[in-house]
């Protein structure tokens, strides 16, 4: 493997060859007939109209510091859906039209102080909700729609309308706090959904599974206390929020034991990533019974993200969606929401996507991923001896949960 002179990594001309299929070709079904499947997707071209502006990094840019396009920005989800256009896949999928998210629903979670700042930002020329969260004018609004996808697609997963669904939404929200924008999200998307399904669906166990390379660290204080909720997270260790996500972050009160962090050093692989799967995430959901699966799902653990410093790559992601897929099904009846969080680079995230829809609807498109085979060479894709050992410390966490 080398660099080439345009900055990508090269390698041999079968693993970069040329992208290509007929324009009249569709997704086929594996084992089955197109018009069964049961997979929903929630998406709207707003998603991609909210506004971060410049970025020059953690510094204010400046002098020297030229600004360019905020990593935030749409491309990579844009890219995302329009591979499973040019596929024939998302004519396969059961489409779920987003609604604007309620002000009740989402006070469940934000006060209402938060909430009044959001829209003063929002009506005005934009700002800062918080730190690294700028926002445009009409942000708010896009926010609304995004928490309100994610919710569509879980009433739809609720009614036995879809078996699952992916709501490739924007802006995310796993970091977003009460009273705080964080991390480039304004509002929690995933607890808010889990909150309306204890409200109005009377589920009593909702287990979260969080896969982004940073800390779901919105996600786990919204339930930090609470004992209905089983909160996972899988990240890079202490790379963002800082001094978030450790293992002695195991919840409180009524709650003890119900949150489990996985921080896995950086380079981590597949090989760690399966190895937390099996070892941790599926014994907790084997103790928890959950009665829905929600998946707060980012793509730059990916190798090559701009954002994070881990190894996975589509097939990675498509192991991981397979084994908490099958986990639905055990526990749940296949009830599983994945809602879209971070992935910035333009050119994987759509291939890893793919991915993740290819499992969770059992439709083929028959496109191989151009990126994979690079990436599954990189060398330490396997399991790594400190990374078993930070592994290992999470699984202690498993004689602290309480067996359902």
């Amino acid at each position: 493997m080398k660099m080439d002179r345009r900055g990508f990594i090269g390698s041999s001309a079968a693993a970069l060859g040329a992208f290509a299929f007929s324009a009249g070709s569709y997704a086929h079904i594996i084992g089955g007939n197109e018009s069964n499947s049961k997979t929903g997707f929630v998406f709207h071209e707003l998603y991609m109209w909210h506004n971060t502006g410049n970025y020059a990094g953690p510094v204010p840019y400046g002098n020297p510091v030229q600004p360019h396009e905020h990593v935030e920005g749409p491309d990579a989800k844009r890219r995302f859906r329009n591979l499973l256009e040019v596929t024939g896949l998302i004519d396969q999928l059961q489409m779920i039209k987003p609604r604007a998210a309620l002000e009740s629903e989402i006070l469940r979670f934000h006060s209402a102080k938060y909430i009044q700042k959001l829209k003063i930002i929002s009506k005005g020329i934009g700002g800062d909700a918080g730190p690294y969260t700028p926002m445009g004018t009409g942000s708010y609004e896009i926010a609304l729609l995004s928490a309100g996808g994610v919710l569509a697609g879980l009433e739809a997963v609720l009614n036995n309308k879809v078996n699952n669904a992916y709501a490739l939404v924007r802006p995310p929200g796993h970091h977003a706090l009460s009273d705080l924008g964080l991390g480039f999200c304004l509002l929690g998307n995933a607890a808010i959904a889990g909150l309306h399904a204890f409200e109005n669906f009377g589920l009593e166990r909702i287990a979260f599974v969080d896969w982004d390379v940073h800390h779901g660290n919105g996600t786990q204080a919204a339930f930090y206390s609470d004992p209905r909720a089983l909160t996972i997270s899988i990240h890079q260790d202490n790379l963002f929020p800082m001094n978030s996500g450790g293992h002695q972050e195991n919840g409180e009160g009524l709650g003890k034991g119900y949150n489990i962090n996985i921080p896995l050093p950086a380079g981590s692989g597949v090989g760690a990533y399966t190895y937390a799967y099996e070892k941790v995430v599926l014994p907790a959901l084997d103790r928890f019974r959950p009665q829905l699966i929600i998946v707060p799902a980012g793509f730059d653990a990916g190798a090559q993200d701009p954002m994070g410093r881990m190894m996975m790559h589509s097939g990675g992601y498509r192991s991981l969606t397979k084994m908490v897929k099958e986990a639905a099904e055990l526990h749940c009846s296949g009830k599983l929401l994945m809602c879209h969080e971070g992935g910035y680079n333009a050119s994987t995230v759509p291939f890893d996507g793919l991915a993740v829809i290819e499992e969770l609807s059992g439709i083929s498109t028959g496109i191989a991923d151009p990126f994979a085979p690079i990436f599954s060479e990189l060398g330490g894709q396997e399991l790594q001896p400190h990374q078993k050992s930070m592994i290992d410390q999470a699984i202690l966490l498993l004689n602290k949960l309480p067996v359902t």
